[in-house]
């Protein structure tokens, strides 16, 4: 099993409109794709962190689901109205080992 964490790093005071889009996405039912999604928001450390967390059995999985989820027309409007609340992001993948 692996988990896949997206972690973005919201602009300053930008938090409320990222969660109103994935709030709109998740009404779109365009995360049906996506295993075990989690979305957390940081509660010590750096702050304005957004994480998008999904579970996959194998790493063919995550390419699959890449490659299927992020072409869609609907998804790519979505994250064109997402990208300038970003500041930065990077992507964890972890192996899970008991």
């Amino acid at each position: 099993m692996f988990i896949v964490r997206d972690i973005f790093h919201l602009k300053f005071g930008h938090f409320r409109e990222a969660k109103a889009l994935f709030d709109e996405a998740k009404k779109k039912n365009m995360f049906m794709n996506l295993r075990g999604l989690r979305l957390l928001s940081d509660f010590t450390g750096h702050s304005y962190r957004l994480i998008m967390e999904e579970n996959f059995p194998t790493l063919a999985d995550f390419e699959k689901s890449l490659s299927s989820t992020m072409h869609a027309e609907e998804w790519q409007a979505w994250y064109e109205k997402f990208k300038p609340l970003v500041e930065s992001s990077h992507r964890e993948i972890l192996k899970l080992v008991m």
